[in-house]
């Protein structure tokens, strides 16, 4: 499909209508302090690859409620100092993949640490080994409905806890510098960077690529594609309940956590992505607080947004941060 989402001046401008809980400080803080009553228990075990460049541990520390979540930490190979720290998260679907995969962030010279997204990994790439155990009510197949019911009870509540617990334990280990950590990820890693960099008040960068999780009213309706349709197949059989979807939502959307970001951020955006309509991620860099921020507009891409040019785009910007 061509150009079906606003013009490149309108979105500049485009603010989103998505109206913010008034406790939405309170129920992340509460979030947050519960996920701290369990010990993180950060444990980095050494994996042999078979690489010369790059060591590679197997990490475990405790999430969302204590329960256990899996990771990577790469780290270049002889590195004797703390080094700037890159946390990455994942798209939809997919998990931490191979010890061996994912390469670019360590070959930097950075320690990079991939997160597992718990119970997905089972849709692309190399796999995933987090379950997630708890329960929820009747919801559409996939991961958007799941705990719909509830602020407390939803999914995303999970994985946002997941990941500000993934940087404190990636910050744990002793050749990763706590005080230079940026955050990255595309799609529903970029939604999921959004968070921590709302949640995280001492990153030194956040760049989300074409992110996924913003703007839920706009895009609950405007694209037709999953992940977002699964909102609207839910609400087929589940007559009546979209004002109840929108507030659950409302505790989750990239664009609140976006006014409180408090580090330099990179975002990108592809004016034919119908999985992520660029209004929704505009909607989110514009929320951004920090001043110092940019957007790398794609005219002709969908969903795989700049690839490997934005790739290379974020190695040369990270350079004056971490």
């Amino acid at each position: 499909m061509a150009l079906f989402d606003l013009p490149l001046d309108e979105l500049r401008a485009y603010r989103s209508e998505s109206p913010e809980p008034d406790d939405f400080d309170a129920f992340w803080d509460k979030t947050l302090q519960q996920a701290r009553e369990h010990e993180l228990d950060a444990r980095f075990e050494p994996v042999e690859t078979g690489l010369s460049t790059v060591e590679v541990y197997d990490v475990t520390f405790a999430g969302f409620g204590g329960h256990p979540v899996k990771g990577w930490l790469r780290l270049p190979a002889g590195a004797a100092q703390p080094l700037p720290l890159v946390v990455e998260f994942i798209g939809y679907g997919g998990g931490r993949g191979l010890p061996h995969e994912n390469l670019l962030w360590a070959s930097t010279g950075r320690a990079h640490f991939v997160m597992d997204t718990r119970g997905q990994g089972s849709a692309w790439g190399g796999g995933g080994g987090t379950p997630d155990p708890v329960g929820a009510p009747p919801a559409y197949p996939g991961f958007m409905t799941r705990g719909i019911d509830a602020p407390e009870n939803y999914y995303y509540r999970r994985v946002f806890t997941d990941a500000v617990r993934a940087v404190e334990a990636a910050r744990r280990h002793p050749l990763a510098d706590p005080a230079r950590t940026a955050v990255t990820g595309e799609s529903q890693g970029g939604g999921i960077a959004l968070a921590v960099g709302g949640l995280v008040p001492d990153l030194v960068a956040v760049a989300p690529d074409v992110p996924f999780l913003c703007d839920f009213p706009r895009a609950t309706t405007l694209t037709d594609r999953h992940p977002y349709r699964e909102f609207g197949l839910f609400l087929k059989t589940h007559r009546g309940r979209s004002a109840d979807v929108l507030h659950t939502l409302s505790y989750f959307d990239g664009v609140h956590f976006a006014a409180r970001g408090r580090a330099p951020a990179l975002f990108s955006a592809a004016l034919e992505d119908q999985t992520c309509p660029p209004s929704t991620v505009f909607a989110a860099f514009n929320a951004w607080a920090h001043e110092d921020k940019a957007i790398e507009v794609y005219e002709f891409n969908d969903h795989e947004g700049g690839g490997p040019f934005q790739e290379a785009e974020k190695v040369r910007w990270l350079r004056s941060y971490a």
